[in-house]
């Protein structure tokens, strides 16, 4: 072996030693201006120099406790071959995409460095690491999905629980509600009031967010509304003070990156009269059987944003064959493969165009399910309710 092949050796191992130690300046200083790296110690790492130090810092952050082994080196012309040993504890920071888990990693390599001046200028090799670190990332991706998933089922479970199991039957009147869960649940929530003198509570709303979060919020949300419309049951019950009342409670109750659209209606079955106030929910449609589909507008902030909010109060009559539509914005905002939503002058359009006869619900499902296509994957919840007044008042 020559003189020469001594020191290329001997620098290879100095430069192992600065890698270890995390000495990044004499790493630097041992690399030609224009070294290339034909390894990828990370993602969509370059071969340049800057991002072969790149590499190895993301190493050192992630890694306490490295050990070096160097087992043999073979030198020969400009070339010296390294095989060698590394264990450190991975217990700093991500690395390629693995979380730390405080194992003890070990490396075993085989590294080819070229030496020109004094100076390495191209790098090869191979190790174990990577395949190791590859399947650590793949046991935490299956843990990763079990837990959401096992989390959606929690939270499916809520929502279930929350929404009521039987929907109440008035004479005259037909009451028919839909909901369909995303994969990822969100906050859709709908219940029914029975109330003194024949009278219904309705109401429609969803919680913002997915998962557990939301579907807290939402079960939260229905027990207040329910509570506080019980204890606020008479002649004179007011939609908007039972919002107003239900705002207040939940303001300080669910995160502050959180609220509750709703819109609450108190039905008289005899006159038909529904009275109704609204906290930022989708404006439910009126279906007068002329064509036109009618807006049940008032003004009201989203419920658990800000204390002290009013909420406007209205009153409109549902004669004899009309039907009111409340749903969710999981039914409005559903695309087709092109990006278009399916929208509200679309869905107001389709309610004033429906026959009398026939399932207001049930029409506007087949005309989504047409427009999104076979191969649409729904991506929020879909809450329909159709309160609908009999054509015969006798």
């Amino acid at each position: 072996m020559t003189s020469e092949e001594e020191k290329n050796k001997a620098l290879v191992r100095r430069f192992w030693e600065a890698r270890i130690k995390g000495n990044l300046e004499a790493t630097d200083e041992m690399l030609a201006p224009h070294f290339v790296n034909h390894n990828r110690l990370l993602p969509d790492q370059e071969s340049d120099r800057e991002d072969y130090l790149r590499g190895i810092s993301a190493y050192q952050a992630a890694l306490s406790e490295r050990r070096l082994i160097i087992e043999d080196q073979v030198a020969e012309d400009d070339e010296v071959v390294t095989r060698f040993i590394v264990h450190a504890t991975h217990d700093r920071g991500e690395l390629m995409g693995v979380a730390p888990t405080g194992r003890e990693l070990t490396n075993r390599a085989i590294v080819i460095h070229r030496i020109v001046g004094g100076k390495i200028t191209e790098e090869w090799g191979m190790g174990t690491m990577g395949a190791k670190l590859r399947g650590q990332r793949l046991e935490q991706e299956i843990r990763e999905r079990e837990r959401v998933e096992q989390e959606m089922r929690v939270a499916r479970r809520i929502q279930q629980a929350s929404l009521p199991e039987e929907v109440p039957t008035l004479e005259g009147w037909k009451i028919s509600p839909f909901y369909q869960p995303a994969r990822e649940v969100g906050g859709d929530f709908y219940d029914f009031h029975l109330l003194s003198e024949g009278r219904l509570g309705v109401v429609v709303g969803d919680a913002t967010g997915k998962g557990v979060p939301a579907a807290l919020v939402m079960s939260t949300t229905c027990g207040m509304l329910q509570a506080v419309s019980e204890a606020s049951d008479s002649s004179s019950s007011s939609p908007g003070e039972v919002l107003k009342r239900v705002n207040e409670a939940l303001t300080v109750r669910i995160p502050p990156n959180m609220f509750v659209t709703c819109f609450y209606a108190i039905l008289e079955p005899e006159s038909g009269s529904l009275t109704y106030a609204n906290a930022g929910h989708d404006l439910p449609y009126l279906h007068r059987g002329r064509g036109e589909a009618e807006e049940l507008r008032a003004r009201g902030m989203p419920l658990g944003l800000m204390p002290g909010r009013g909420y406007e109060e209205k009153k409109t009559i549902l004669e004899a064959g009309e039907r009111a539509l409340f749903y969710s914005d999981g039914l409005v905002e559903a695309h087709d493969s092109k990006g278009e939503i399916f929208g509200f002058p679309r869905l107001r359009a389709l309610v004033a165009e429906h026959a009398e006869e026939g399932s207001l619900g049930d029409f506007l499902l087949e005309e989504l399910y047409s427009f999104v296509g076979e191969r649409w994957e729904q991506e929020d919840d879909i809450t329909l309710l159709t309160l609908r007044r009999s054509s015969s008042l006798s």
